[in-house]
Order: structure tokens, then sequence, then C-alpha cells
């Protein structure tokens, strides 16, 4: 049996159901690296929040994917970090794993910044978040050193590039 269809949908970047999204997200994280950032002092924990944040004039798309239902299943963002463009904040619900969501999103987005003309896309993630490293690695990004503005508190970060 076929699982249900879904659609991409472009929306704000504060539209509700991508900030809901996005709040799983960090909820997710938050469990996945607790332990790893257990030592972590109030300064260095500020300043791994600045190089995480994503401020609204860098925003190029925000993409959510929509289950037949109309509920949001998917979230991605595609920023201008300076001269490069980031894949950032792609989640999947638990639920509508392994339906091609996360992928349908990524090519969204890769797309999205050919058209612009990149020359690549960059993201950034990390080893506890191995589902996502399978998808990167199966939708076509090689690893790459980790990048600014990860370099000072996310050294171990795992960083990935889609060239063109």
């Amino acid at each position: 049996m076929n699982a249900p269809a879904f659609h991409l949908e472009s929306v704000d970047v504060d539209d509700p159901r991508a900030v809901y999204l996005r709040g799983i997200l960090d909820d997710d994280l938050d469990e996945r690296y607790r332990e790893a950032d257990a030592d972590d002092t109030p300064e260095f924990a500020a300043k791994r929040t600045a190089a995480l944040a994503v401020h609204r004039e860098q925003i190029v798309a925000t993409l959510l994917a929509i289950d037949a239902d109309d509920s949001p299943i998917g979230h991605v963002m595609l920023r201008r970090l300076g001269d490069e463009w980031e894949l950032k904040r792609l989640i999947v619900r638990d639920t509508a794993r392994r339906r091609g969501v996360g992928r349908a999103l990524t090519a969204q987005v890769v797309d999205l910044a050919r058209r612009g003309g990149a020359s690549r896309v960059i993201l950034q993630s990390g080893r506890m978040q191995p589902e996502s490293l399978r998808m990167y690695a199966a939708s076509g990004f090689t690893p790459i050193p980790v990048y600014e503005p990860y370099v000072e508190t996310m050294p171990r970060s795992l960083c990935f590039e889609y060239v063109f």
C-alpha cells in the first residue's frame, strides 16, 4: 500500500506551522545533544546559540511538506550565509519518516539554490543525527571541513556540500 501523498509549500519564515515544526526540531536536538553540551559554560552556550541563529534577512526560502490531511510533516529553510547557500532546520515528523519527505525538501532547496545562482549548497549536522546523515549522503552531499560560524563552538560538526 502506498503512503498518502504530500506536497511542498513555500511559506513565510514566521508561518505558525513552520514555527511549530522548528520547535519540535529544537526539542529533538536538545534531547540528542544534552549530554554532549552538559559541561558548557553559559558563555559558551550563548556563543553556540548565536552561531546557530538564523536571521530573517538571510532567509531565501522556507518550505513545508504538507500531508494529505493538510498537516505539516516537514520543514526546511534555505539561507544566504555570506556568499554561500545553506540548508537549515530540516525536520521530518516521526510519523512521516521513510516517505521521501526529507529528500523532497532537500531536492527543492538544492533546486532553488541552483536557480538562484549558487555554486553549491552547504549544511551543518552532527553525529547524533544518523538518519539525517544517511539522507544527505543519499541525496548527493559530500563531507567538507567545518565552516563558519560553527568552527569555534561546534568544531566536531559534520558538514557537507552539494556542488553543481
